[in-house]
């Protein structure tokens, strides 16, 4: 039987995502070596949180269909299962993502470290996007994926202005 997911259980694992987005700019804040780095990782945190906060206000939006399970799953299997796959996914989603930084980085060194762990969420959220069906909210994952992308793009911003 082929693994799929409903559109709630991918925002469950996008908002765990998020935290631990949030963590990990937090940590790279404190880490930061001069004012501009901090101030410049805290406003990601932010962003981070602001995405929480979408995302938590999109999985309420959800229709019943959204919600409902897609396979058999008495065990609940599947959450346990979604929860590894975000604190596993890329360096957003592991638990302490900071243990590669030193604090010694350049700010330029810590914007692509996080630019590489947003590309791998956009990456992550679509190849996700296929395993859920129409019927179960596949069209509200992509709404993730634009969210996302926002990140992508400030970081991109950036990485210009300081070339």
């Amino acid at each position: 039987m082929p693994i799929t997911f409903n559109a709630d259980e991918i925002f469950e694992m996008a908002e765990e995502i998020e935290r631990n987005g949030a963590k990990f700019y937090r940590q790279a804040s404190e880490k930061g070596s001069t004012d501009e780095m901090k101030k410049f990782f805290n406003n990601m945190a932010t962003m981070e949180d602001r995405h929480l906060k979408i995302f938590e206000q999109m999985r309420q939006e959800l229709s019943s269909d959204e919600k409902g399970r897609t396979v058999y799953d008495p065990h609940d299997e599947s959450a346990q299962y979604l929860q590894t796959m975000a604190d596993g996914h890329g360096y957003e989603g592991r638990i302490s993502p900071t243990l590669d930084l030193t604090g010694s980085e350049s700010m330029k060194e810590v914007v692509e470290i996080a630019l590489n762990a947003e590309k791998d969420s956009v990456i992550f959220y679509y190849g996700l996007k296929s395993l859920v069906p129409e019927k179960a909210g596949r069209d509200k994952i992509e709404k993730i994926i634009l969210e996302e992308l926002g990140h992508i793009t400030t970081l991109l911003k950036y990485l210009k202005d300081v070339s």
